[in-house]
């Protein structure tokens, strides 16, 4: 066939995504195994994940120390052996955490898979959280947090965390510098013990996978429980946002502000949250968002300027966030209450919603190309109990919001007396 390369290709609508779904199986001691055999070449990628993030610790940097310092020794191994024995089979190992969840992922060729198990085994079940590594670990992390100390917009999401959820809840407990001091080695220890175990563990599996996966997994972390199995006690903490509506905090020297503006509303789990999330990439979900096109665009106020839902699994939050000229600080304000007036207040053109709409639905198809974006797409599900008919609910919501819909949401949920405002550097 004799392609005319002048002539564009026709534009289709994306009317429905078929996706690879996570397979469930269950290992002898319980442990749930989700897999995704998805991919051409021989790789795999294999997560445990615990129920450890910041949400259940009882003290600041707890839950982020225990989880980096599991590689730095083992019973058998010290950490320079673990890491010099998972490279020399090509493989890679990393710990993440974050507010809610902690992650131990594992990428390897599918022929080193099993042995490069041995070595996530000992990471997990047997680290000895040496103490001159811990030292180092909270030295350097000290460090590193009073440089960030001095810039505007890390002390501005650290003060707006707060300002959200308050002081002494989970998600609003930020590090302070004395805190470095104040921690120390047993709570790591014990934060482990309660939360690293084979009752709090979930496994996912994701790439071209081995019909022998889930016997090899079964091998290294199913045949028993491990761990001091507990009941994991989930933190009930109140909420106490502020209800003071405007912060500021002068830095002197500043050459720019950071600037938030938001409020509490909803994680993914709400009904309203698809079409918010129309609303919101049209105010300042992508590069051509309207907040984008007027601060930056226009007015060079900014390199750049966003908005966005932050869904934790037990709240969720609405913000923008951008930084500025300290000289332009109040023009920029004056503006976003400009573009979030507009939203309340006017309805959005047919074409601006089909281009948004077009945006939304692309991202979506491309956030599931490939076995690991699948493995993240059903995490993103799993962790808030939520199953596939989520993405179907969520296609269609886009696929039906109207220009009044994005409207009432506006004016539902971006009243200026409900926004809290938080400026660090200069006004």
């Amino acid at each position: 066939m004799n392609l005319d390369r002048k002539q564009a290709p026709a534009f289709k609508t994306i009317d429905k995504i078929d996706i690879t779904k996570a397979k469930q199986d269950v290992l002898d001691n319980g442990i749930k195994v989700y897999t995704l055999n998805s991919g051409s070449q021989e790789l795999t990628k294999i997560e445990l994940v615990f129920k450890a993030g910041m949400y259940y610790q009882k003290e600041p940097l707890v839950a982020s120390a225990a989880n980096n310092l599991l590689e730095t020794g083992t019973k058998k191994y010290t950490a320079n052996q673990i890491s010099d024995n998972i490279d020399f089979f090509g493989s890679f190992f990393e710990c993440a955490v974050d507010q809610d969840y902690a992650t131990l992922a594992l990428f390897s060729l599918n022929k080193y898979v099993e042995k490069s198990l041995h070595y996530v085994e000992e990471i997990i079940k047997y680290p000895t959280f040496p103490k001159d590594e811990f030292d180092i670990y909270v030295s350097n992390k000290k460090q590193k947090h009073l440089v960030n100390s001095e810039k505007v917009n890390v002390l501005a999401r650290r003060r707006y965390t707060e300002l959200m959820f308050g002081e002494k809840h989970p998600y609003g407990l930020s590090v302070k510098t004395e805190d470095f001091d104040k921690i120390n080695l047993e709570s790591v220890i014990q934060f482990y013990k309660e939360h690293y175990h084979s009752g709090n563990c979930t496994i996912f599996a994701s790439g071209k996978l081995d019909d022998t996966l889930i016997e090899t997994l079964n091998n290294y972390f199913g045949k028993k429980t491990w761990g001091t199995v507990c009941e994991l006690n989930k933190p009930v903490v109140e909420l106490q946002t502020t209800t003071i509506q405007k912060h500021f905090i002068e830095k002197p020297d500043a050459i720019q502000s950071a600037i938030r503006v938001g409020r509490m509303l909803f994680n993914k789990t709400h009904p309203d949250y698809f079409k918010f999330q129309v609303l919101n990439t049209i105010l300042g979900g992508y590069f051509g968002s309207r907040l984008m096109a007027n601060i930056r665009e226009d007015k060079g106020y900014t390199y750049g300027i966003g908005s966005g839902l932050s869904s934790l699994v037990n709240a969720g939050y609405f913000f923008i966030s951008t930084e500025v000229g300290a000289d332009v600080t109040n023009q920029t304000l004056t503006e976003i209450y400009k573009e979030i007036n507009i939203l309340r207040t006017k309805l959005v053109g047919k074409e601006e919603l089909e281009t948004v709409r077009n945006y939304v639905l692309g991202q979506f198809l491309r956030s599931v190309d490939g076995p690991y974006a699948l493995a993240d797409k059903f995490k993103a599900i799993w962790e808030f109990d939520l199953d596939y008919t989520y993405f179907e609910k969520y296609f269609d919501a886009v696929k039906t919001i109207t220009p009044q819909d994005i409207k009432d949401l506006a004016n539902k949920y971006f009243q200026e007396k409900d926004l809290i405002e938080l400026v660090v550097g200069k006004k």
